[in-house]
């Protein structure tokens, strides 16, 4: 927001995800009076104090929001900077004298920030390209009666309320529901046949074999090559976000750490990626 700077707690700087829902839980609610006067006072004179008082005043919302898409993995504290954004932009944009309740008017906000961040971050969510895609993405597990299997008729229904195909609702439910399968059998059970059993044999020609070891190695090299051409910072953050195996940071953890926003650690983490992709697209 301009104006001025908004400081705000946050998972990090409170040690942990309980203590800040501990914290933003002991914000005071609004009278719709005192929310009217503090709208007013942002909108015709850019207060930031009067903003921050609504922003915190709302930052539960954000936290019950983001409850209903721990579903995909992500990390909670990410979901809820995500939505934090999203509700200072709403606050950016209140107009107090319509009539509405901010809460109305932020839940729009906050679930936008939430599903881009799902998009950009899931991996099943690939093939969520089309507006009904997301919508059927983030509507499905909602709308499924229970957690067994959809019938045809089940299917049916639901493409036509939220205006997509039938298989492109059952491709969706494989895709959600479906679970990992062991690559081996399970020991003892000399039964059962598993994928291991579908894959080529170890019989490939020599030439295969160093056109995948070349292969690798280029694309190893690639890498390495488009991290040298990031500044220290942006290869800090991609290192921080993308290449570690566990503890992955957050982008409120790196905002802490260089003393920015968290919504600008996120702008320097895209402008990295764009960059690595277009140098490692030579090796592809």
């Amino acid at each position: 927001m301009s104006g001025g700077t908004l400081a705000f707690p946050t998972p990090a700087s409170l040690g942990s995800l309980d203590h800040y829902i501990q914290a933003v839980n002991r914000f005071p609610l609004l009278t719709a009076e005192q929310e009217t006067e503090l709208g007013r006072r942002w909108k015709e004179h850019e207060d930031v104090e009067a903003a921050r008082e609504l922003v915190l005043s709302h930052l539960r919302l954000v936290v019950a929001v983001s409850r209903n898409y721990l579903g995909y993995g992500l990390p909670q504290a990410d979901l809820i900077q995500e939505g934090n954004i999203g509700l200072m932009k709403a606050v950016r944009r209140f107009d107090p004298e319509r009539g509405v309740r901010l809460v109305s008017f932020a839940l729009h906000w906050i679930k936008a920030e939430i599903h881009e961040h799902v998009l950009r971050n899931w991996r099943l969510v690939k093939i969520a390209t089309t507006k009904a895609q997301r919508k059927l993405f983030f509507n499905l597990r909602s709308m499924k009666r229970s957690s067994a299997a959809l019938t045809p008729d089940e299917a049916r229904e639901i493409a036509a309320e939220l205006g997509v195909k039938p298989e492109e609702v059952l491709e969706m439910e494989k895709r959600i529901s479906g679970g990992d399968i062991a690559l081996d059998p399970t020991p003892g059970d000399e039964e059962s046949v598993s994928p291991i059993a579908y894959l080529s044999d170890a019989d490939d020609e020599p030439a295969q074999i160093l056109e995948r070891a070349q292969t690798a190695a280029n694309r190893s090299a690639g890498l390495r090559e488009a991290m040298d051409k990031l500044d220290p910072r942006s290869r800090r953050i991609i290192e921080a976000r993308w290449l570690r195996e566990e503890d992955a940071a957050t982008l409120q953890q790196l905002a802490d750490e260089y003393g920015v926003s968290a919504e600008r650690i996120r702008q320097i983490e895209s402008k990295a990626l764009k960059t690595m992709r277009s140098e490692m697209a030579a090796v592809e």
